[in-house]
């Protein structure tokens, strides 16, 4: 009952103070991303930190392969002890590339520069009593509030088990959690990083997945013509 519970309602109080008391020590407890997450239900990650709920409903930061994001409890479920990732069924291994990670940070835009305001504020006369002299008023200077800009937001485009995936956060905040794109997508977007290596990398990714489509091409190719001679064996025999 107590896995039912988890499954429906992500982490509880009591697993949440267990995950605290573990970060603590040193440790990055594993838990499971439950179906509330998304596309990445089913798979593990490490929690690294936890932030102020007051702040946002997404304060469990949790490391899932080389990004560090917030999730909410209810995305998240404790780990049984000996379980693993959950793959896609059906899905050959693909060959090992390398899986390059990239990221496209946009910095907010600093804010418009606003000069000092010099506002005169008048005293009483702290100078001689009435017929000994006037007193002049004296100038207190005060400088405007500089307005604090948006919190940097952050895109970053993933591949990995032969799928592109983009998310986004903003500060702490997530905007777009973890979700599969086209290549044809993903690529358009590399194209604009000028940085040779980042090219190098893409082109052998889509090599080997030209390789393994080539040889699913020719299997599925040899699997139907013999699916068709023995048809033909079967009309000659009729």
């Amino acid at each position: 009952m107590a896995a039912a519970r988890t499954a429906e309602q992500g982490l509880s109080t009591e697993e949440l103070q267990q995950i605290r008391d573990a970060l603590a020590a040193g440790r990055k407890p594993r838990v499971t991303f439950t179906e509330s997450a998304g596309q990445i239900a089913g798979q593990l990650g490490q929690v690294v930190e936890l932030t102020d709920p007051e702040v946002s409903e997404e304060w469990v930061v949790v490391r899932f392969g080389r990004d560090e994001l917030p999730f909410s409890p209810t995305d998240l479920a404790i780990t049984p002890k000996g379980a693993t990732g959950r793959r896609t069924a059906g899905r050959p291994e693909p060959e090992p590339v390398v899986e390059p990670e990239f990221k496209i940070v946009r910095e907010p835009a600093p804010a418009p520069r606003r000069e000092a305001a010099v506002t005169a504020v008048e005293t009483p006369p702290a100078g001689p009593a009435d017929g000994e002299g006037e007193a002049r008023p004296t100038r207190r200077a005060t400088k405007a509030t500089k307005p604090k800009g948006p919190a940097g937001l952050t895109v970053t485009l993933t591949y990995a088990d032969g799928e592109w995936m983009l998310a986004a956060t903003q500060g702490t905040k997530s905007l777009a959690k973890p979700y599969v794109i086209k290549p044809a997508e993903a690529l358009k977007m590399v194209a604009l990083i000028d940085v040779p290596g980042v090219h190098e990398a893409v082109e052998q990714i889509m090599a080997a997945e030209r390789r393994e489509a080539e040889q699913q091409a020719e299997k599925l190719r040899a699997e139907l013509a013999e699916i068709e001679a023995r048809l033909a064996e079967l009309r000659d025999a009729g």
